[in-house]
């Protein structure tokens, strides 16, 4: 999961190295492309678990719809907001929006351990988005419209995020192969978005940077990133994976700073490091050594239940 998050982290400086390619181009070909080689490459596995999927395909097309949504909201939400605001309140709202699903629909009680952990870690996102945000306006500002569409764009990224992260763990604790159940709610959702790429996708051609960023933002953060994050889903649930996920906009605001040239004032130093103490509160060993999760599964990527969880730690 934290692997992954880091992946994710470096998609905002990577935009930075084709600024004429439009948010939903960028959308279109990371999700896009990426689910599309994610279901290519667990093809195999996705046939052979095809009468599970198919008895699970309300689920799987309410994950594969919201892949195909979250990102166009995504990279608009920063186009409009800002990379700071837009990632934050994106990835930043997304474990609250998990711990309601997961509350209504699995009536999963959540841990004081998880409760802290997701304290400290939108505090944190907070803070760095207060601080980026400040300095963007100093340095010329965006239209208060502009900032509350893309803020709303951030909320329907955050939604969906939690949707397809259910969704998934929700196959994948059915019963169905991490890389299988991946595979069909990606490739699913990179067929939904293939439209808008050849409607806006253009750009991406016109020079050897767009195309690199093309193939970048496709075959590393989307399609080794969700291969570990399918990974993950098999060992903890939902609330948790987007709750550490929340390590991506502090690896966002540091290459910021050390590659694109961005000053991170102490307050969003501070965010950072709160980040990095919600991550810990959540991977740290329990005392039976494994941890925290849960979740467990036997080789061969099929889940057993853990004990019920209860509200403590």
């Amino acid at each position: 999961m934290l692997a992954a998050s880091v992946l994710w982290g470096t998609t905002g400086t990577a935009a930075t190295f084709a600024p004429d390619v439009g948010p939903l181009a960028i959308g279109a070909v990371a999700m896009g492309l990426g689910g599309l080689l994610q279901a290519l490459a667990a093809a195999r596995r996705t046939v052979r678990a095809a009468p599970r999927l198919r008895a699970h395909r309300g689920t799987v097309l309410l994950g594969a719809v919201s892949v195909a949504v979250y990102p166009l909201a995504f990279y608009s939400s920063m186009r409009l907001a800002g990379v700071a605001v837009g990632t934050v309140v994106s990835i930043g709202t997304a474990p609250l929006a998990s711990a309601v699903i997961e509350r209504v629909v699995d009536r999963r009680r959540l841990t004081r351990r998880w409760t802290l952990a997701a304290c400290l870690g939108l505090l944190g996102t907070a803070l760095l988005c207060v601080a980026e945000a400040a300095h963007a306006s100093g340095a010329g500002g965006r239209s208060v419209a502009g900032t509350l569409v893309g803020t709303g764009l951030g909320l329907v990224a955050a939604v969906t995020y939690a949707l397809y992260s259910w969704a998934a763990h929700r196959l994948i604790t059915g019963g169905i192969p991490s890389r299988a159940a991946m595979g069909a709610v990606f490739g699913l959702g990179g067929l939904l978005l293939l439209p808008v790429l050849v409607a806006t996708g253009a750009p991406l051609l016109d020079t050897w940077s767009g195309a690199a960023v093309g193939a970048y933002m496709a075959l590393v953060p989307m399609f080794a990133g969700y291969v570990l994050f399918g990974w993950g889903l098999a060992h903890v649930p939902a609330s948790t994976a987007t709750t550490l996920s929340l390590l991506e906009p502090a690896v966002a605001a540091v290459l910021a700073v050390l590659v694109v040239g961005e000053r991170l004032p102490v307050a969003g130093w501070t965010g950072i490091v709160l980040v990095v103490m919600c991550l810990a509160v959540l991977t740290v060993p329990t005392r039976a050594g494994a941890v925290v999760r849960e979740e467990v599964t036997r080789p061969g990527d099929v889940p057993v239940p853990a004990r019920a969880p209860t509200t403590g730690t």
